[in-house]
């Protein structure tokens, strides 16, 4: 497997990250596909060759193996470390689809843009990231407790029993360097659990922001249409004032002295 073509398949999703995906992007590269590539590998290089049980009996050596070890830790590891990536290929699927769009646009709107920036995390692309970050963590979460339910745990004891066929009776196993490999897929777990957490993590920045966004653009969707009302009843009040009838203050005096001379003669 060519792992550099893995670190730049991750790598180009890195710029459409935050902060707290950039930090899991560099766990994922140091303490795993570094770890996994120069130690891992060759501490489970022998597992099989040094895998060594008391009996002569033909291939009870073979099917005790099977039995411990149902599915390698390096094989299981691989396989984690190639799933996790799948949601990183969605984002950078949607972001060059957005791109390819934005180009048809272009040529057929006479250089307008349809997004001004096609990584920006919003509208759809924002569901895409957020069910990436969902997918890492549970696939992380998932092969954590198959690694778990296989191997009843994450230690790895010294002495095995096993007694299937065609062993004679119950035969002692032993597996080569089970300190060493326990260090190992303790730390594989550990780094395994600290992604899971940081994706979290990230999850709940993402969906806080988004609701901060929300919530500025609610309170400024209102200042603006009580402004606008403001100003609209403005607008009303000067056309009432307009449409007024004016009274000229000397009309109305002479008004006044005409009737009360009426009324003096009248008496």
């Amino acid at each position: 497997m060519n792992w550099g073509d893995l670190e730049t398949l991750i790598s180009g999703v890195n710029k459409y990250s935050t902060a707290f995906g950039r930090v899991w992007l560099s766990m994922v590269f140091i303490f795993r596909v570094l770890v996994f590539v120069v130690a891992a590998q060759r501490v489970w290089g022998d597992e099989h060759k040094d895998f060594v049980c008391n009996t002569a009996q033909p291939g009870c050596t073979s099917v005790c193996y099977d039995h411990i070890f149902p599915i390698s830790h390096i094989r299981l590891w691989a396989l984690q470390l190639i799933f996790i990536t799948c949601p990183s290929l969605m984002v950078i699927s949607h972001v060059k689809y957005r791109e390819k769009k934005d180009l048809q646009y272009i040529a057929s709107h006479q250089g307008k843009h349809l997004y001004a920036n096609p990584g920006k995390k919003n509208g759809g692309l924002w569901w895409t990231y957020l069910a990436s970050l969902v997918f890492k963590a549970g696939i992380d979460a998932g092969f954590l407790y198959i690694l778990y339910y296989i191997y009843k745990g994450y230690d790895l004891p010294r002495l095995s029993k096993c007694s299937l066929e065609p062993c004679p009776n119950t035969v002692d196993c032993y597996i080569s360097r089970p300190t060493e490999k326990k260090i190992f897929t303790l730390f594989m777990v550990v780094s395994s659990a600290i992604c899971i957490f940081m994706c979290i993590c990230e999850m709940i920045y993402f969906i806080c922001k988004r609701i901060k966004k929300l919530i500025i653009a609610k309170i400024e969707y209102r200042s603006r249409t009580s402004i606008r009302g403001d100003q609209t009843a403005s607008i009303q009040n000067l056309n009432n004032i307009k449409t007024e009838p004016f009274i000229n203050p000397i009309d109305y005096t002479l008004f006044t002295n005409i009737s009360k001379d009426i009324t003096h003669k009248s008496t």
